[in-house]
């Protein structure tokens, strides 16, 4: 599946060029994704990270005959001589039941906000109860299309594999808020000051290293190099109490209550690095020092972000029953599905799962195959 995934990132980004969407020609980087390889849009149309979202929205508002249902939950798949061929829902208190010719793609997304099927299947962490945030809106990401798959005998795959993200922001889990892990010119402190993990780092290594500091927490230092003066988005997080501002380092070290010196310490040992030193924690992906003030600060959290379980496909992405069968007339495509980023997916993969994959279960699915 990595190989399907990796073979058509190139088309499928080509595709998603050709419905209007445009990019940035600079490369970002998405937290975890151990490397500069992300596409961004470009802000003045596509803000970061709704690029392919938009434009999405756009084209079928320029189609006449997509037609998107709101407020309508999908409950059971409908079975009729061992094939696929509806799905009853609800509107409200009305039910509704969608037939459908040539079949049904699931791509209802995974379970990370569902905490009582997260610690089912767990397998990867001391805990996942509710005191777990999750960056994805909670009446989404529960699992209603593997439970719906499995119900009529869809075979599960991984999903004891749950990702956490090191971005969190306290109280929601959410990751909205600024200065945030993304891209370059930060550093990540623990309530000492310290630096204790490469910024470059895995999802899971990030993860597991703020749970061994103090609180089990972080913070999010940058400058105007990331920042910079004038950035509503940022003052806007410091007047709503969410980010902390500092004109020097010792201003920004006594507004978060940790040690000015380790602070300082910190900033000049990630220096070094940026000028051709190495890192103890093994950082090789950076781009400006800090120190053009203000300075600003956000305390992070581990969050439930992504499940790599779900339903098993094959590579034209039919669901597959518990004898590696398919499953006819059903498909899926996202994080609805497993068996495709393994233990830790790589930040940024998700979008080229949902683009690869949902264009061959369009595909497949059009083809009554």
């Amino acid at each position: 599946m990595i190989t399907v995934m990796a073979n058509n990132a190139l088309s499928a980004n080509q595709w998603i060029e050709s419905l209007g969407v445009t990019y940035n020609d600079k490369l970002g980087m998405a937290t975890g994704a151990i490397w500069q390889r992300s596409h961004y849009g470009t802000p003045d149309k596509y803000p970061d990270g709704f690029a392919s979202i938009f434009g999405f929205v756009d084209y079928i508002k320029s189609n006449d005959n997509i037609e998107i249902q709101l407020n309508t939950k999908a409950e059971e798949l409908i079975v009729k001589d061992g094939r696929v061929v509806g799905v009853k829902a609800m509107n409200g208190d009305n039910p509704i039941t969608y037939t459908a010719d040539k079949g049904v793609i699931i791509a209802t997304g995974g379970f990370g906000a569902n905490v009582e099927m997260r610690q089912k299947y767990n397998e990867q962490w001391a805990n996942l109860d509710s005191s777990i945030g999750c960056s994805n809106q909670s009446v989404a990401a529960q699992g209603d299309g593997i439970v719906m798959g499995e119900a009529i005998g869809a075979q599960l795959i991984d999903m004891g594999l749950i990702q956490l993200h090191p971005n969190g922001e306290v109280g929601t889990g959410m990751m909205m808020g600024v200065p945030g892990t993304p891209g370059l010119n930060r550093i990540f402190v623990n309530n000492e000051g310290k630096r204790f993990v490469s910024e470059d780092a895995r999802r899971d290594v990030m993860v597991n290293a703020i749970y061994a500091q103090p609180d089990g927490n972080m913070w999010v230092i940058a400058d105007t190099n990331k920042y910079p003066e004038g950035n509503v988005e940022i003052e806007n997080a410091v007047l709503l109490g969410k980010a902390f501002k500092g004109n020097t380092v010792e201003e920004l070290a006594k507004e978060i209550g940790v040690d000015a010196a380790n602070l300082q310490k910190s900033i000049d040992d990630y220096n070094a690095v940026v000028e051709g030193g190495t890192d103890e924690f093994g950082l090789t992906t950076f781009d400006k020092k800090l120190g053009n003030p203000p300075y600003y600060a956000a305390k992070r959290i581990p969050t439930v972000h992504h499940t790599m379980g779900g339903l098993k496909i094959d590579t034209e992405c039919h669901v597959l029953d518990q004898n590696d069968k398919p499953i006819p007339g059903l498909y899926a495509a996202g994080e609805v599905t497993g068996g495709i980023h393994g233990g830790n997916r790589l930040g940024g993969n998700a979008i080229c799962d949902i683009a690869v994959f949902g264009r061959i279960a369009g595909k497949t699915a059009s083809l009554n195959q």
